[in-house]
């Protein structure tokens, strides 16, 4: 079990300090050469380790169901596959026909008159998607806001679209939110052409009530009264079960906790980034970025590229190593994820969004659906499943990432 420390009142550790904004500490706190080990996380490894499966399959039914068909050949599905996530070894064929709880396979013929495998939903499947729509439309502001939050974290309140892309389903986007989303909101929204020749989405209008980080509307409830006066914020600590700190780390920690707070809404172009203020910054940054997040994480691939539109200084994501106690990194899925710790009690997320319940009843559907197959309940017929081979024969070779 994880347990939760919340380091905020000074009379606790024994530690006096002035309290002062961070312009003024930035001359005198310089970053401490500290090192936290990484410790294994059973409960937020499980967490991250059936993401994969669930995003993939959650992104196929709305390639599918946006069609007019509502099926698609295996050759229309190839070339997004790099939007999937899948092991480059997979075949794309190969991951649809684990599941055919999810999708149903017939065949068309090619210009050649080659029979080429094409994939269609079950009708659980669709009526599923279905209610996710429903619950895109009944929580569009709450999605639009996250977008709004987003780009007011930036510099010059724009993302190209390939970063947004990258975020979008850990924030909880619709797949299609170019056409579904943005279009309806020209108040709110505008595409621009970057310096790059890339695409962006620009915020119109800045918004302060939108402009305060979760970690400042909980302060109420978490932080002590003095604290929250001179602006020395504390992030909720929790480490893994028999997580060993050391007496100089603890030591630091507590004292890097008692430095102030730097909104990640407000600009910081006057901190040295070479100090524990600006690291604290940092990592305000990240903080509010996995709150935004319905699952409160994402991979570490997807912020790697946020360097120049954050502001933030070289070799920024070193702060999830820094502070395990406020991250974890898992490594399940062939990847680093990043979790916010304090968002979960073990395997349970405490604030779920709407989505979170359909996510995790297609994740229901994908275990009925292999456990089905194991059992041979999809095999019809002897002829059936010679056609079967064939069809896999012919596509031994279907697996490159258009």
């Amino acid at each position: 079990m994880v347990q939760c420390l919340l380091f905020n009142r000074a009379g606790q550790f024994g530690f006096v300090y002035r309290y002062k904004k961070g312009f003024d500490y930035q001359q005198k706190c310089g970053l401490v050469n500290v090192k936290l080990k990484w410790a294994k996380d059973r409960a937020l490894d499980g967490v991250v380790a059936g993401e994969r499966d669930v995003r993939a399959a959650c992104i196929l039914v709305s390639m599918i169901s946006s069609t007019r068909q509502r099926h698609l050949p295996i050759y229309h599905l190839s070339r997004r596959r790099g939007q999937l996530g899948l092991p480059h070894d997979l075949k794309l064929s190969t991951f649809v026909r684990r599941y055919p709880s999810v999708f149903n396979e017939s065949y068309v013929f090619d210009s050649g008159g080659t029979r080429v495998p094409c994939f269609g939903l079950a009708p659980e499947a669709l009526e599923l998607h279905r209610e996710e729509l429903n619950v895109f439309e009944e929580n569009q502001m709450d999605i639009i806001n996250r977008l709004r939050k987003l780009l007011m974290l930036t510099r010059e309140w724009t993302l190209p679209l390939q970063t947004i892309d990258q975020l979008k389903w850990d924030l909880g986007l619709p797949y299609d939110y170019h056409a579904s989303l943005i279009p309806y909101h020209p108040e709110l929204f505008s595409l621009v052409n970057l310096p790059d020749n890339r695409v962006g989405l620009k915020l119109l209008s800045w918004d302060d009530e939108l402009a305060v980080s979760e970690l400042e509307k909980n302060a109420t409830l978490q932080q002590n009264e003095e604290d929250m006066k001179h602006g020395c914020l504390a992030f909720p600590i929790g480490f893994t079960r028999g997580f060993g700190l050391k007496r100089k780390c603890m030591e630091w920690l507590k004292e890097w906790q008692r430095l102030p707070y730097t909104s990640p809404y407000t600009d910081a172009s006057h901190l040295d980034p070479r100090t524990d203020v600006s690291e604290k910054r940092i990592v305000g940054v990240f903080h509010e970025l996995l709150q935004l997040t319905i699952q409160k994480k994402t991979e570490r691939k997807n912020v790697s590229n946020l360097r120049m539109p954050l502001a933030l200084p070289q070799k920024f994501t070193k702060v999830f190593e820094r502070h395990p106690g406020i991250f974890y990194l898992s490594k399940k899925n062939d990847t680093q994820t990043v979790v916010l710790r304090e968002a979960y009690d073990r395997f349970k997320l405490l604030q779920r969004h709407p989505l979170v319940e359909i996510r995790e009843r297609f994740a229901s559907m994908l275990r009925k659906g292999l456990l089905d197959r194991s059992r041979g309940l999809y095999k019809t017929s002897e002829g059936s499943d010679l056609e079967h081979e064939r069809l896999n024969d012919v596509y031994d070779d279907e697996m490159s990432d258009n």
